[in-house]
């Protein structure tokens, strides 16, 4: 998979852009803050309907401008598809593929899947969990598009509940008053228990890759594993006020049964209930969960050196090359690496351009062309106040 072409309209401090892009190493270099990074959050963008740097859609939109339009030819196996999406600052977004409106949104998902590596990734590693759910949760629905719609349903679901007790720590309804929270009960424990499993089964998935990754990138012989802690699990009943101390008391679970899972969540709802209606929150589910991602016999975060939490970040991006690879139709997804060549030290940064050179396509961005490895040989770009020249 690559693309063959992106067109940008009034997408971050790009007024318009024409660019044509090449299968293997495409290098963005430019001073800070001139749109190297605007411009692979654009393909980013298409592939997870997410950015790395922001929260929804909104920032994307150029200052003043009523909407932003993303475009790209992307190939596969000699088949093109032309996707378009726009953004728009006061009506419901819209998407086209092949210049057909799309029902929803959502459906250009699976037609191009990417990877970002980027400095922020070691929030992954050191950060809170919400971190580490927001980077598996965003591979679920690149292997399994079906899923973005899973996840709406349920944060619709949760926002509805939410509000419910919230209304019933206020007005202390009690008894047939609280009916209405069982039926939503019911579309909880649904949606939340097709998110558990999923993660768990990706999880496994993505283990042997994880594994491979990392030993091709540490110098030291640790084995990497990912743990999945659940809040339907043990005794513990969270207490709602952080996310750390939730994190702590919970327990690892392994089944991705959906039907054993529905069956832990109900029973854990209702032994939460009392505490839910004190807080005026949902305290379960996979809004609750932690990932726990191990170097050897201790978890990375707080025991790994800045150093192997750099290769554990990686490590985790590159084991998604991987499983893309292998899970889905669309070959080599494109790997972005953002302005990542300048925060490795000198061996990291040989092994890393090692690993990605047989890419299908690699668009890399760079303040500087020298902290890029000169055997990765790239079409290179100038990227200057939003304009792209070079190719």
């Amino acid at each position: 998979m690559f693309i063959r072409h992106l067109s940008l309209a009034s997408f971050r401090n790009y007024e318009t852009a024409e660019v044509g892009l090449g299968q293997g190493v495409n290098l963005l270099v430019g001073p800070n803050g001139q749109g190297k990074t605007n411009f692979v959050e654009a393909i980013r963008y298409l592939s997870t309907l997410s950015s790395h740097r922001v929260a929804g859609y909104q920032p994307m939109i150029k200052q003043d401008a009523p909407q932003a339009v993303v475009r790209a030819m992307a190939s596969h196996q000699d088949r093109d598809v032309l996707i378009e999406l726009e953004l728009n600052r006061d009506i419901p977004n819209k998407a086209r593929i092949n210049k057909s409106p799309a029902p929803r949104v959502r459906d250009i998902l699976g037609l191009v899947n990417s990877v970002t590596f980027a400095p922020e990734d070691l929030d992954i590693v050191k950060r809170d969990p919400s971190n580490r759910r927001t980077f598996i949760d965003e591979l679920v629905v690149q292997v399994w598009p079906r899923f973005a719609g899973v996840y709406s349903d349920f944060e619709r679901v949760l926002k509805q509940r939410n509000t419910l007790l919230k209304t019933a720590r206020q007005t202390g309804a009690k008894g047939s008053a609280l009916s209405t929270l069982d039926a939503w009960d019911q579309s909880l424990v649904s949606y939340g228990a097709e998110i558990i499993g999923a993660r768990v089964e990706l999880v496994e998935r993505l283990r042997p890759h994880l594994f491979e990754a990392y030993q091709s990138i540490a110098i030291a012989n640790n084995e990497p594993r990912i743990l999945v802690k659940s809040s339907l699990l043990g005794q513990a009943i969270p207490n709602g006020w952080g996310e750390e101390a939730e994190s702590e008391e919970l327990e690892y679970i392994q089944t991705a049964d959906r039907g054993e899972i529905e069956q832990l969540y109900a029973a854990k709802l209702a032994t939460v209930r009392g505490k839910e209606l004190e807080r005026g929150l949902t305290l379960v589910g996979p809004q609750r969960d932690d990932l726990v991602l191990m170097l050897g016999t201790l978890p990375a975060k707080g025991y790994a050196s800045h150093g192997e939490s750099w290769s554990y970040a990686l490590a985790l991006r590159l084991a998604s090359i991987a499983l893309l690879r292998a899970e889905t139709r669309t070959g080599d997804p494109i790997l972005i690496l953002d302005d990542v060549f300048a925060e490795l030290d000198a061996g990291r940064r040989q092994r890393l351009a090692g690993m990605v050179a047989n890419n299908e396509q690699v668009l890399i961005t760079a303040a500087v062309a020298e902290d890029v490895p000169a055997e990765l040989v790239a079409t290179v770009f100038h990227v200057e106040g939003g304009v792209v020249t070079g190719g």
